[in-house]
């Protein structure tokens, strides 16, 4: 009878080799698996909302770089009348649709457009936002309305109008721009962060239920990114301060992404199928500690907001950032955001 210990045989390392070469040829797999079922954009067409300026633009950029037929839409005419024209002069072949997306029957009548013109949406990428920031106090019952409105119920409106299509032709990509204030309880950012929250749970599960029709559904969640959105941003409370401390946060090459880096990592998401990204490495980081030590990371919250500006007794009014600029905010701590702003289509030329 053999009475050697487990410790005693040459078991340990021949578990670890197999281990090891099941580990790499998983991984090999997943990388061939990736390469071959790599979605290609040329010829497509590529719905984006919110497309006429900050990451929106920038994703149109590089997808009509890629070969995709882009369709943008917003709100507002000027602005998508400033991005078709930069987008037409790279030589995309693009249309812009001008509606809201808050209103279920114009996006059904908009996506019906976009089809006699374009024919079948391939890729949906939901991306229209909004973002009021001010302390708990400052914030109405219409701020959390019109958060929800944006960030939840336009993306449904938008798919649950495009799903037909795809699960008729039995394939197609979608998109849905959330943020790292989706996964982390951020203060001063509450209509904001609990419409992003939302979204998050709508489009993971939408992920889940869509794979069997040949539908993939990515999650994206950016943290701060370098857009110059800043300037469309809505501000409560002291609302010179709280602009100035946003912007300047934003600028910050170590804490931000840069817009371009932030697409790129879109795109590639959405080419490979992947359910889910956070982007920033800092971000990353930290929403992986805050799903380790929840109870740690709300206290964190916590003192966080004890930094932030009170209410001060300024009421419910709200401003756009670009009504609330200070000699700090436009000062060289703020050069990046300032430069993506006029890149990216933030500010009228």
């Amino acid at each position: 009878m053999n009475t050697r210990s487990w410790q005693e045989n040459d078991y340990w390392p021949q578990l670890l080799g197999y281990a090891a070469a099941g580990a790499g040829a998983a991984l090999a797999g997943r990388a061939a698996y990736r390469h071959f079922t790599r979605y290609d954009f040329e010829g497509k067409t590529v719905l984006i909302t919110g497309g006429s300026r900050g990451l929106g633009l920038v994703l149109a950029r590089q997808l009509a770089d890629a070969g995709a037929r882009i369709v943008i839409s917003a709100r507002h005419e000027d602005d998508l009348d400033r991005a078709g024209r930069e987008l037409r002069e790279r030589g995309a072949e693009v249309a812009c649709v001008r509606w809201d997306v808050t209103d279920c029957e114009q996006v059904v009548q908009m996506v019906d457009e976009i089809n006699s013109r374009f024919g079948a949406i391939d890729v949906l990428i939901n991306n229209a936002g909004v973002i009021q920031a001010g302390p708990v106090e400052s914030m109405t019952l219409e701020d959390y309305d019109d958060a929800m409105k944006t960030h939840f119920y336009g993306p449904l409106y938008v798919t649950e109008a495009i799903l037909p299509q795809m699960r008729a032709r039995g394939e197609g990509r979608i998109v849905n721009i959330s943020s790292i204030g989706g996964r982390i309880a951020v203060p001063h950012l509450l209509p904001y962060t609990a419409s992003k929250f939302a979204l998050v749970g709508y489009s993971m599960g939408l992920r889940a239920e869509l794979l069997q029709d040949g539908i993939t559904v990515t999650t994206i969640c950016p943290g701060l990114m370098r857009t110059g959105s800043v300037r469309n941003a809505y501000f409560k409370g002291q609302h010179r301060l709280e602009h100035t401390l946003f912007k300047i946060s934003d600028s910050i090459p170590v804490l931000t992404i840069g817009a371009e880096n932030a697409a790129r990592k879109i795109v590639r998401a959405c080419q490979y199928g992947d359910a889910f990204a956070v982007l920033g490495a800092p971000m990353w980081a930290a929403e992986k500690l805050y799903n380790l030590l929840p109870n740690l990371g709300a206290d964190a919250m916590g003192l966080v907001n004890r930094m932030l500006p009170g209410a001060n007794g300024t009421g419910q009014e709200k401003k756009r950032g670009a009504e609330c600029e200070t000699r700090w905010s436009e000062s060289w701590l703020t050069t990046l955001t300032q430069r993506a702003a006029r890149r990216n289509n933030e500010v009228a030329r």
